[in-house]
């Protein structure tokens, strides 16, 4: 495995760069926070909207976020990569589809999340704003979506987790992401498949269970906290 590591640790950690597109570990890490960061605006909006008190608003966003978290991602992906060129008129490239897929997915989760802050928070809290003279937007926007947003943390560093192991779908599609360039190392070296790809889930484990203990952290930190 070591021969390995120190013959193919720069095609694994960045692909073909600088001369060729980036891939590897950095693109898996890129796509993952590109994704969610995107992701998190809609996502936003999406969790608004299940909340929200108008039934023409909260129906519409809750069936759609229920179709997308009911879809598997694999179907979303290939979604956008056969309509987004019949929506944009030309051909989108690899990381573009996957891309719109992770955010469009991502989204429908973050909803979720945003959802059960806001309605986590103390009953009162709209009350208490709205007798303040605000409005349900700014009381929204101004008092309950801060808060819901701090306890939403550990949640939010959790779905980087689910993305970054969602990024490996792209290999269906040819981007040059972590798992794609395993396959490729393998399919160079032939002999040795039970090293690479144990290389491969030491990377992803690595990764993740970092990422699990700081959401953990971050949640034991809130949850110290008094409540409001």
């Amino acid at each position: 495995m070591m021969e390995l590591i120190d013959t193919y640790w720069l095609y694994f950690l960045v692909g073909q760069y600088p001369n060729g597109p980036l891939g590897g570990l950095a693109l898996t890490l890129v796509l993952a926070s590109l994704g969610l960061l995107l992701a998190l605006p809609l996502g936003i909006l999406l969790g608004l909207g299940r909340v929200s008190p108008l039934a023409w608003v909260r129906i519409p966003v809750s069936s759609l976020v229920f179709v997308v978290r009911g879809t598997p991602l694999l179907m979303v992906v290939f979604w956008a990569y056969f309509f987004l060129p019949v929506i944009t008129g030309s051909k989108t490239n690899q990381f573009n589809t996957m891309l719109a897929a992770l955010v469009l997915f991502d989204a429908a989760y973050l909803a979720e999340i945003v959802r059960a802050g806001l309605q986590a928070l103390p009953g009162g809290q709209m009350q208490a704003a709205r007798s303040l003279g605000l409005s349900y937007a700014q009381a929204m926007r101004l008092v309950l979506l801060p808060q819901a947003l701090r306890h939403m943390l550990p949640s939010l560093v959790n779905q980087f987790v689910s993305t970054i192991k969602q990024t490996s779908l792209g290999t269906i599609i040819g981007l040059s992401e972590l798992s794609y360039i395993a396959n490729q190392i393998n399919a160079q070296v032939l002999v040795k498949p039970a090293e690479i790809f144990a290389t491969l889930a030491l990377t992803y484990f690595i990764l993740c269970f970092g990422l699990s203990r700081i959401a953990y952290a971050l949640e034991t930190r809130l949850s110290a906290r008094p409540q409001p």
